[in-house]
């Protein structure tokens, strides 16, 4: 409930004398208050809010841990006058799953002293509120991360399911006679062996059977995967589509089409648009014939695009993406990622805390379209692997959107083989050296892993292939280039360039660049030879001649020489 903004000074002495003190927050806060804080705070305070029943959470700054107003200058109009407090919900937003948010932000004065008191809302049912990935919570005065026991109590309450409510306007005409054949028959084939009966039954029972139909009303699954394109209508708001759309090199839009309901046939459709040419590579050094094979799998789409039509959360009136570019493909889906981070679906016995859409899912794995033991991501995982491909990169970094991409050519055939052929390679390291060959960010203990497995080599986090692997695959000239040439060789060089004049440092650097690692920034380069130089300088091998501007190295002279 929103409050007026005068009644908030008596609400605020209320909480002063008697409350909980898990859902409410004070800081004096007198000048400033980190971003980072106020949102490990709103995820704290809205999980508590929700564990305990509260109709909301309160973050109180200008109070003292004494519950006595002192002020607070922070976030003033006068310090920020193009900012306000407003913005802080947008940027608050940005770092929690699905996009939540203050309720409300008051801006007051009590006893002559300016407060803020920020209006959080309980974490939905079943959800706990996430700050940056990791949910918060309350343990007397202090700020945790939160517990096991806290968060199966959230993940345990009951959840809506979506997908099972009734459309009570719809009729069993509404749906798609087609679709409806296609749906019926697949769910016969799959368990006709275990539940002969069902080849009696006929195509109403069977939709019962697999529930799009409860208690003769049609369910929003039904109208998701059978229904006929126009009777969307009966979904409240809801506008389930799939948007297809090719790329050239530019990035430039070549074309696209979008795809409503029945899903159940369209996927095929979808499938039918995307380009899946033929590409060669080498797979084998035994051979100087390249193999052949098509940029995806039929496998590989079904299961990325069925699995966007589960897990999409259409109270959000969005549409699923399937984007094309010349070598890769993007699926995007609207709704947070229930498990969090891609290496906690990857570890072995990996169980979800929850299904989105429990209904629609269960009849999509009725009609045999995704695997209901949740490894189907993994399965995709080791396809790609096992083509010498890029493993596919899930993006989360955008809050409440899923965005995978799955690469059409191999970005370094040797280091893909590598993978592919070291059969005792776990999943969990091929995962961290597929980010290294990408370039993306792991961290300290995941290259620490990967050091020790004797796989990277470099300084953290610029990590390159280790000389062990190079040597395996025949990427030395690869890893020459990464790592560079070794010192010793380095200052031969220096002495060679300097034995035919002497030389400024920039003109050293530019003279053996070629035998520098090629990831370092210029400044890293010149620190490296400086480093050389007084090396070289304190074996008197050279010296330094001239002013600081125009300084020179040299060789020295040797009696005999």
């Amino acid at each position: 409930m929103i409050r007026q903004l005068s009644a908030m000074p008596d609400l605020v002495r209320r909480l002063l004398v008697d409350v909980e003190t898990e859902v409410v927050e004070y800081k004096e806060a007198k000048s400033n208050y980190s971003l980072d804080k106020l949102g490990r705070y709103f995820s704290a305070l809205g999980n508590e809010a929700n564990l305990r029943h509260a109709e909301c959470g309160w973050l109180l700054l200008g109070v003292t841990n004494k519950r006595e107003i002192c002020g607070t200058h922070w976030y003033q109009e006068e310090q920020m006058p193009s900012v306000g407090l407003r913005k802080l919900k947008h940027d608050v937003a940005e770092f929690t799953n699905e996009r939540n948010t203050f309720e409300e932000i008051y801006e007051f004065e009590m006893e002559g002293k300016r407060v803020i008191a920020f209006q959080i809302p309980p974490a939905p049912f079943a959800s706990p509120i996430t700050w940056k990935g990791e949910p918060w919570s309350r343990e007397n005065e202090s700020l945790k991360g939160m517990p096991r026991f806290k968060l199966e109590a959230i993940y345990g309450q009951s959840r809506p399911d979506w997908s099972r409510q009734i459309a009570y306007e719809a009729r069993y005409e509404d749906l798609d006679p087609e679709a409806i054949d296609y749906a019926c028959k697949r769910f016969v084939n799959k368990f006709e062996e275990s539940q002969p009966v069902l080849k009696s039954l006929s195509q109403e029972e069977l939709l019962r059977k697999m529930e799009f139909i409860i208690h003769d009303h049609i369910t929003n699954a039904a109208l998701v995967l059978l229904g006929k394109p126009e009777s969307a209508v009966f979904l409240e708001g809801a506008q389930p589509r799939i948007t297809w759309t090719l790329y050239d090199s530019t990035g430039a839009t070549v074309a696209y089409e979008h795809f409503d309901p029945p899903f159940i046939l369209q996927v095929d459709k979808v499938l039918g648009k995307i380009r899946n040419e033929k590409f060669r590579y080498f797979d084998r050094e035994d051979t100087l014939f390249p193999t052949e094979g098509y940029r995806y799998t039929v496998e590989v789409i079904r299961e990325l695009l069925h699995n966007t039509i589960a897990h999409q959360d259409y109270r959000l009136s969005g549409k699923v993406n399937v984007l094309e570019y010349e070598d890769r493909l993007v699926f995007k889906n609207e709704g947070m990622f229930i498990p969090g981070t891609i290496e906690a679906v990857l570890a072995v016995g990996y169980k979800p805390p929850y299904i989105r859409n429990t209904l629609l899912t269960n009849a999509m794995h009725k009609a045999g379209m995704i695997d209901q033991n949740t490894i189907g991501i993994r399965n995709v995982y080791d396809i790609q692997r096992k083509r010498l491909l890029p493993l596919p990169t899930y993006e989360l970094d955008e809050p409440g959107r899923v965005s995978v991409t799955v690469f059409g050519r191999v970005l370094n055939e040797d280091y893909s083989r590598l993978l592919a052929e070291d059969h005792d390679l776990g999943m969990d390291l091929v995962f961290l050296l597929d980010m290294v060959q990408k370039g993306l960010p792991i961290t300290k203990a995941q290259a620490r892993a990967l050091r020790d497995a004797g796989l990277v080599e470099g300084r953290y986090p610029k990590l390159s292939i280790s000389s062990k692997v190079a040597g395996a695959i025949g990427a030395h000239k690869e890893y020459v280039k990464r790592r560079g040439l070794d010192a010793e060789i380095c200052k031969e060089l220096i002495l060679k360039v300097l034995a035919t004049s002497p030389c400024s440092r920039a003109e050293i650097i530019a003279a053996i660049d070629h035998a520098l690692p090629q990831d370092l920034s210029l400044k890293q380069k010149q620190e490296h030879v400086s480093y050389l130089l007084k090396s070289l300088k304190r074996d008197g091998k050279i010296a330094l001649e001239g002013n600081t501007s125009g300084s020179v190295w040299k060789l020295i002279e040797r009696d005999g020489n």
